[in-house]
């Protein structure tokens, strides 16, 4: 599902990834000063956002009120690379996500797509208040688009991951009995959940699952042997595996690939669209492979945005 060709040598970053960003905090923001490649990640050169132009009829369709402030908010929980993580700095959101939405503003003609940091189940309930968009690996699933509009624009897998040579034994086809690491309001959660529900009806022993704000934290537990496994976006464990150095391996195939969208208010179908027509310029155009392919999760990318699919 992913290649990570282009993210070797990120030995300073894994410090971070799995140390320093354990504990992010909700102020985190890159600011319309912070350029993708400023906010520095080791052997990264992130998509030259610079080199788009705004398309007129694209920014025909931007509401009024996102015109006048000139940014594109975003809420990301900046844990979960490569779509959203930190910089070398500890502190600046990164990510293909973060480079995504600077260029969905650029091209919409605003001055700056700007992504903060927000707990995961936060972000949602979030939006059209504090948040203009949504771009942080939510799965699109039936009960999202009952609260949001989603657009999507990859499709991404679920994988497990466990520390180096797998001492625990954990079998990714018969996880029952064992303790599972997942990020708190993920679509790994309510899938561990359906694992654990199937397993006590078959007569063996549940899933004892473990949903925790911070991805890195559970990345840190799976090594400490703490918990047996991760289970994560395919494309969040091959990133953390390659960050680990050594100390985590990926384990089974990539399970239950489903589409990500990015998310709007309900309320606001103007600007879904916006978002929408602007994604499917970037795909066309070959800019979305390219700011995709930075992060080493090209082959993640979708050709068609497509606005609430499947409802």
């Amino acid at each position: 599902m992913k290649k990570l060709n282009a993210l070797i040598g990120f030995t300073a970053a894994a410090t971070l990834a799995l140390a320093g960003c354990a504990d992010p905090t909700t102020g985190a923001t890159q600011s319309a000063a912070d350029s993708s490649a400023g906010a520095g990640v080791a052997g990264i050169t992130p998509f030259d956002v610079s080199t788009l132009s705004e398309v007129p009829e694209i920014a025909a369709l931007v509401p009024a009120d996102i015109k006048e402030k000139g940014i594109l908010t975003n809420g990301a929980s900046t844990d979960y690379a490569p779509g959203e993580f930190r910089g070398d700095d500890g502190q600046t959101p990164v990510g293909y996500d973060v480079d995504l939405v600077k260029a969905i503003a650029k091209v919409m003609g605003l001055k700056d797509g700007q992504t903060s940091h927000a707990e995961f189940p936060t972000i949602l309930p979030a939006l059209g208040t504090k948040f203009d968009v949504a771009a942080s690996s939510f799965t699109i699933t039936p009960e999202r688009l009952e609260q949001v509009n989603m657009i999507s624009y990859v499709e991404v897998g679920s994988a497990y991951a466990v520390a180096a040579g797998n001492p625990k034994g954990f079998d990714p086809k018969d996880p029952c009995g064992t303790t599972i690491g997942v990020q708190n309001g993920t679509y790994q959660q309510d899938y561990a959940q359906e694992l654990s529900d199937k397993c006590v009806a078959d007569g063996k022993a549940a899933i004892e699952i473990k949903p925790e704000d911070v991805q890195t934290s559970i990345a840190t537990k799976v090594i400490g042997g703490q918990y047996d496994a991760t289970l994560a976006d395919s494309t969040v464990i091959g990133f953390t595996v390659e960050l680990a150095e050594g100390k985590l391996e990926q384990i089974g195939e990539v399970i239950e690939s489903e589409p990500q969208g990015i998310a709007v208010a309900k309320d606001n179908v103007e600007l879904a669209k916006a978002v929408q027509s602007a994604l499917q310029y970037l795909m066309d155009n070959g800019h979305f492979a390219k700011i995709l392919g930075a992060y080493g999760a090209e082959d993640a990318a979708l050709t068609t945005a497509e606005l609430n699919p499947g409802k």
